[in-house]
């Protein structure tokens, strides 16, 4: 089904391309939600990644690549919005940014939490637990995202969530 969609929305069908917005909608607003820390980042990111995808969409080769497509979008949009937050000096750093938004939203006590601990990891880590737990990749498309291999992606994230584990204890 989801491959027919982006055959329309490459083709201009407007309505194919909203349903895949809803069906990615969630899981881009919590990756940009725990990479950013703040509500209306995330929102902004999602919005941005969302007009780029849609705009670009009839570049895409492969329908089947769409998953990995949008989040390569995505994770650029929120590495702008980084970028932008650091060079305009908003904030001291990333982890103030992240506590920004504890008062925002339901995801409150556990973002507060999940952020302390994601802050333990490298950004590589970081990234890789955030694609797979938070926007749901497996192994192998988490392996085309980042250029490494399904071993080294599999690998680090058993080690990453083991770090998580421990440091939690």
């Amino acid at each position: 089904m989801e491959k027919e969609l982006v055959k329309k929305a490459k083709k201009g069908d407007k309505p194919a391309f909203a349903k895949l917005y809803s069906l990615y909608k969630d899981r881009l607003y919590r990756y940009a939600y725990y990479k950013l820390g703040d509500y209306d980042d995330a929102q902004d990111a999602v919005c941005d990644t969302v007009l780029i995808a849609y705009e670009q969409i009839s570049s895409l080769k492969k329908p089947s690549a769409f998953n990995s497509w949008i989040f390569k979008i995505h994770s650029a949009t929120c590495n702008k919005y980084i970028k932008l937050k650091i060079e305009k000096r908003e904030l001291a750093d990333i982890d103030e940014l992240r506590n920004s938004a504890k008062d925002k939203n339901d995801m409150c006590t556990l973002s507060a939490e999940l952020n302390e601990v994601l802050n333990i990891l490298s950004e590589q880590e970081r990234e890789i637990v955030l694609l797979s737990v938070i926007a749901g990749f497996k192994s192998n498309e988490i392996s085309e995202f980042t250029g490494l291999t399904d071993g080294s992606v599999r690998s680090k994230l058993f080690r990453s969530l083991a770090k998580m584990r421990a440091f939690m204890e």
